[in-house]
Parts: C-alpha cells; sequence; structure tokens
C-alpha cells in the first residue's frame, strides 16, 4: 500500500514478485498526463483501509502484517500492524513508530523478520 503512483509501485511489484500493488494512478487523456489523479486517493485513512481489506481478504490477523513508512500519512498504518517501521522518516514518525530504519537500504527490514 502505498501513497505513490502505481506507473512506479507496479514496477516494484514485478521486480520483487509481489501479488499485487495498492497506489494512486494518474489519469490519462488520449495518452497524455491530464495531471488529475484518480480518485480516492491513499490518504492516511485509506491506506490503513486497505491494510485491513487485504488483511480480510487473505485472512490475515493485522498483528500478523508489516507497514513502512516515512510521513505523517503512514502512521496509522504502521500503528495497526504487528510491526511498524519507521524508513528514512519524518520525526513524527520516527518518534510514533516501533521500530526504526535509519539507512537507505530497505533489505534491513529482512533482519527484522529473522532472516538473513
Amino acid at each position: 500500500v502505498s501513497g505513490g503512483f502505481k506507473f512506479f509501485t507496479s514496477r516494484v511489484r514485478d521486480w520483487a514478485g509481489f501479488d499485487e500493488d495498492n497506489s494512486n494512478e494518474f489519469i490519462y487523456e488520449n495518452n497524455v498526463l491530464s495531471g488529475e489523479v484518480e480518485l480516492p486517493i491513499l490518504g492516511k485513512e485509506a491506506k490503513l483501509a486497505r491494510l485491513q481489506y487485504l488483511c480480510a481478504t487473505h485472512n490475515i490477523d493485522i498483528k500478523d502484517t508489516i507497514a513502512i513508512g516515512d510521513g505523517a500519512n503512514d502512521l496509522m498504518m504502521i500503528e495497526a500492524a504487528g510491526l511498524g517501521i519507521a524508513y528514512m522518516a519524518k520525526p513524527i514518525v520516527a518518534a510514533r513508530a516501533p521500530a526504526r530504519i535509519n539507512s537507505g537500504n530497505l533489505k534491513s527490514v529482512l533482519a527484522f523478520c529473522g532472516i538473513g
């Protein structure tokens, strides 16, 4: 779940082998960016709702999830997850998240999972 754009998150999804990605969509008119974004925009409430929906759909307890974010719009999701990680985060997120990664490498998440 990302507040970013499908144009980018779909590439990460494919590279990482994820089943899906949830992010914002650009609107195109005649194959040209219109400058608009499809609604609803994935803000803080929508991110949490999407995490909850994914958990319900896949029969996963929300406490068995990991949420990673850097901004205040990630806090609801970070605080609801079993492991919330502030990644290169704004001070408010770093202060409230139970775990922090301050380096540029997301492979550090594997250590939180007991892998590597």
